[in-house]
């Protein structure tokens, strides 16, 4: 059974993702505890909210230098929600313009659609080779967000594994999930999806035992 911690930092549906991560078989400890979110086989960062309030409370917590810690020694993180879009280099709300973590290039902005924020139920196109919609690639999972990454610029040259992008449409397409070496992310709450949700947790447990 891999060791989670969901990374308890004040922002996010801490208490759904650690049941659902308990559906899928992973045994979940909810904490900021430095040392424990080091040395966990996975750490999972969930978030709501503004981009820059995210940044703020993880910061608060040296979440960002845990992540880059993590990242660096090639143990997994998987990001939910704003949990993601605070990967990227900024993230751009209301005219304000907020430093992200910078693990990936990119701006997180605001999503050109008739009807925001994106709430409900949405299908997406994953990558031929994921291992995060490995036989869920039909299903349909829960967003609400109005902001996202919708563009993809990190180049990775071999012997480095190619991203795995999954994209969705809500006016325009964006980044409903991404696969990059040990650091994973989905745009969508996979807690509040379902038996969907449940499946894709459990494919990133099992990626997390190899």
């Amino acid at each position: 059974m891999s060791r989670v911690v969901v990374f308890d930092y004040g922002t996010g549906n801490v208490h759904s993702a650690v049941k659902a991560l308990e559906l899928a078989g992973a045994e979940v400890t909810l904490t900021s505890d430095r040392k424990t979110a080091l040395e966990a086989d996975g750490l999972v960062v969930p978030g709501v909210g503004a981009f820059s309030a995210v940044m703020a409370a993880l910061k608060a917590v040296r979440g960002d230098e845990i992540v880059d810690r993590r990242i660096a020694g090639g143990r997994p993180v998987l990001g939910i929600c704003v949990g993601m879009q605070v990967l990227f280099e900024h993230g751009v709300e209301r005219g304000v313009d907020t430093e992200g973590l910078g693990e990936w290039p990119g701006t997180v902005t605001r999503l050109e659609a008739p009807i925001l924020p994106h709430m409900g139920w949405n299908t997406v196109t994953p990558a031929e080779d994921s291992v995060l919609f490995r036989d869920i690639e039909e299903e349909r999972f829960y967003f609400v967000h109005s902001y996202a990454a919708q563009e993809w610029t990190l180049e990775v040259m071999p012997p480095f594994p190619k991203p795995r992008l999954t994209w969705a449409e809500h006016g325009v397409p964006f980044l409903a999930a991404v696969e990059n070496g040990p650091l994973s992310a989905t745009q969508f709450h996979p807690e509040k999806s379902g038996e969907a949700g449940i499946r894709l947790l459990s494919n990133w447990l099992g990626s997390l035992r190899g």
